[in-house]
């Protein structure tokens, strides 16, 4: 599994003109899933993303309750090492995907974080207002 975790001062997820999930002042995470990732990657991810010391005084989402929009994306296993086009073989396909991402997700709530998400499988516009900019790349 692997993460792609920003710091934003607010986020947006869109399908169809619909606003479908939307923070302020919290972490947008963009979250691929590959063929090994199980339930208790997803869980152990939610984890290091909820206590991840990335906020201003290197405090956690966790520490002061900054909420969580998650957004699937299978694009973080991109493979374009040969040529310009990507592989995407080492993404895992949506029937596995996409229960590893609710059980994120799930996890995350679980841990009290209150948590925003797109929608899979749809085109969605995403948008966001980095601050810092801090990123940091997860990768379970």
């Amino acid at each position: 599994m692997r993460a792609v975790v920003q710091t934003v001062g607010r986020a947006t997820v869109t399908v169809d003109g619909e606003v479908v999930g939307a923070v302020d002042d919290g972490l947008l995470v963009l979250l691929g899933v590959t063929h090994t990732d199980t339930p208790e990657t997803a869980r152990t991810m939610a984890r290091k993303v909820h206590e991840l010391r990335i906020l201003d005084d290197e405090r956690s989402a966790a520490e002061i309750g900054a909420p969580v929009l998650v957004v699937s994306q299978f694009t973080l296993y991109g493979d374009a090492r040969k040529g310009r086009r990507p592989s995407w073989t080492a993404a895992a396909p949506a029937e596995v995907a996409e229960p590893l991402v609710e059980e994120t997700i799930r996890a995350l709530r679980q841990r009290g974080a209150t948590v925003a998400t797109g929608r899979f499988r749809a085109h969605m516009l995403v948008e966001s207002v980095n601050v810092g900019p801090r990123t940091i790349l997860l990768d379970l």
